[in-house]
């Protein structure tokens, strides 16, 4: 049967990329699951010839993805709540927010941006499904609804002047939806911000390990500027992020809002049409790029292990479960993986069922190489591993190309 397209509903037929079967990437496993079966998705793309937005073909159902106890926790990385702290500052002073303003946050997590709201006298609200990282918001003294997020849910909210949704909208399986929700839940003259990786930047660097069960959409500006004017919404800026890659903060408003329009929304709609991305061959061309990255990958684990050097991973991370997964890698090539989220210390990943440790284990082990599977923190990782670099360890990420570094 013909998939349609979840926005405009044309039939798909455009492949985009096939990394086979995978569980769910943040699916992360006890010893004890070990003894029961796990649970495998196909996990192929298509893009629309029509709207190009491009999207899972086959999924799990929402509330299998997102569990109570979902280990993802955005406070994790500074590199990010750094990055949360700017964000607050910058809306905060473009659009005037005080005590009298609303923040709305869509997708809210553990509360890593909403607290800098909070600090500044801004009354705000947390949307979150996971009681996980809504519990670990509200012991910030953080507001949360836990739902999902809809236009069922948005009606019943109190209207807000500032809407925040950070890589979330990729999340979505109903993104017509979701954005109607946006627009109810959005005052006359509010703003909305969303932050969602750059499918150009995706193509352009072969980050197809940013490509997992619970991400339903990949998205261009020229896909989300067609969504948001189907929902009588309005993108008025842009901005390009080096965040998870290579982002798109937009910025959007209802479409009879005096926000006045900016420059860069057409220009960068015009570098989108330069590059392609409004014609078919575009989509057509990325499997191939996909398998060099993953086969330089094992080629150099199997290099390693037949020289007899040791290897671990840092970052249990959804990037690494899926280029884990499509590689085939299993823990006689990668013998552990270390985490700092304590709720991922002592599970497997999933799929890998490669063991996940505290980061000391790394000062026990030394390994020779260690492998970063968020490469978009790889930085971060180095500073913070700087003492093995110096006892002579080496430093490995995959994409977008194999690089091993001190």
């Amino acid at each position: 049967m013909t998939q349609l397209c979840r926005h405009c509903a044309t039939p798909l037929s455009i492949r985009f990329l096939d990394l086979g079967f995978a569980p769910p990437s943040n699916a992360y496993l006890n010893p004890a699951d070990l003894q029961k079966p796990e649970l495998t998705f196909p996990l192929r793309l298509l893009a629309c010839g029509n709207c190009r937005l491009v999207q899972t073909e086959d999924f799990p159902e929402a509330d299998a993805l997102f569990t109570d106890d979902y280990a993802y926790f955005s406070s994790t990385s500074q590199g990010w709540l750094d990055h949360a702290a700017r964000y607050a500052d910058m809306v905060t002073n473009r659009f005037g927010l005080g005590p009298d303003s609303h923040v709305m946050e869509v997708a809210s997590n553990d509360g890593y941006l909403l607290k800098n709201f909070m600090a500044k006298g801004v009354p705000c609200l947390g949307v979150e499904p996971t009681q996980s990282t809504a519990d670990a918001a509200r012991v910030l003294g953080i507001p949360v609804v836990q739902d999902f997020f809809g236009t069922k849910l948005a009606v019943s909210l109190k209207q807000a002047d500032l809407i925040v949704g950070n890589n979330v909208y990729a999340h979505v399986p109903d993104i017509n939806d979701f954005t109607e929700g946006l627009s109810a839940s959005l005052k006359p003259e509010g703003v909305i911000t969303l932050e969602f990786p750059h499918l150009m930047r995706l193509v352009e660097f072969a980050q197809f390990d940013t490509v997992y069960h619970e991400h339903f959409s990949y998205l261009s500006l020229l896909a989300v500027d067609r969504i948001f004017a189907a929902a009588g919404l309005r993108i008025f800026d842009v901005e390009e992020l080096p965040t998870h890659g290579g982002s798109l903060r937009i910025f959007g408003c209802h479409d009879g809002s005096d926000h006045p329009q900016d420059s860069s929304v057409a220009a960068l709609l015009d570098q989108e049409k330069v590059r392609g991305m409004d014609r078919d061959d575009y989509y057509l061309a990325f499997q191939s790029q996909a398998d060099d990255v993953k086969n330089d990958f094992l080629s150099f684990l199997l290099q390693a292990k037949a020289e007899g050097k040791s290897v671990a991973g840092y970052g249990a991370a959804a990037k690494g479960n899926t280029i884990m997964n499509y590689a085939g890698v299993r823990a006689d090539l990668i013998p552990f993986i270390c985490d700092a989220a304590a709720a991922k210390i002592g599970k497997l990943m999933p799929g890998s069922h490669i063991s996940i440790l505290a980061p000391s284990a790394l000062r026990e082990d030394r390994p020779d190489y260690l492998i970063i599977l968020p490469w978009n923190i790889a930085a971060e990782v180095k500073a913070q591993c700087s003492d093995l670099a110096a006892l002579g360890t080496k430093f490995v990420t995959a994409v977008p190309r194999l690089e091993v570094s001190k």
